[in-house]
């Protein structure tokens, strides 16, 4: 694997790529996601580039309906709220991310404990695309 420096473009782009990217304390074994260029267990800057198997369980979320700017450029408003959530990976680690396919106006059926597949989001074209990281329900 190409040597990236620990930082939040390289993780962006490895979210292009389809991969979810973490980084792990070669002096520990700590795992972070995203990645950190030291570890705060044991402040050992020797870190190798870990891909995660983009499996979990929700762990906890949120329903919006206030979004930000470029979120009500996607669609979502106090009618079309979206979820937000925690999810325990497999690998020990806990990630944020927008939970999709679920019902955010139904919060009461979105079930904590529920297992997770990671899913990359893509929006725009070209230049000016971005890749959010997403969660959906297995």
């Amino acid at each position: 694997m190409e040597e990236r420096p620990f930082s939040d473009i390289s993780y962006e782009q490895y979210l292009r790529e389809g991969k979810l990217m973490g980084s792990r304390c070669r002096k520990c074994g700590a795992l972070f996601v995203p990645p950190r260029s030291i570890c705060i267990a044991c402040y050992s800057s020797d870190m190798e580039w870990v891909e995660m198997k983009g499996k979990g369980r929700l762990h906890a979320f949120t329903c919006i309906t206030v979004a930000p700017p470029f979120m009500m450029e996607q669609g979502y408003d106090r009618k079309h709220p979206y979820c937000s959530g925690v999810v325990d990976l497999e690998e020990g680690v806990k990630v944020d991310a927008r939970i999709d396919g679920v019902d955010a106006t139904k919060p009461e059926d979105i079930t904590i404990g529920m297992p997770l597949q990671v899913k990359f989001l893509h929006w725009g074209e070209g230049e000016s695309q971005q890749t959010y990281l997403a969660f959906q329900p297995v």
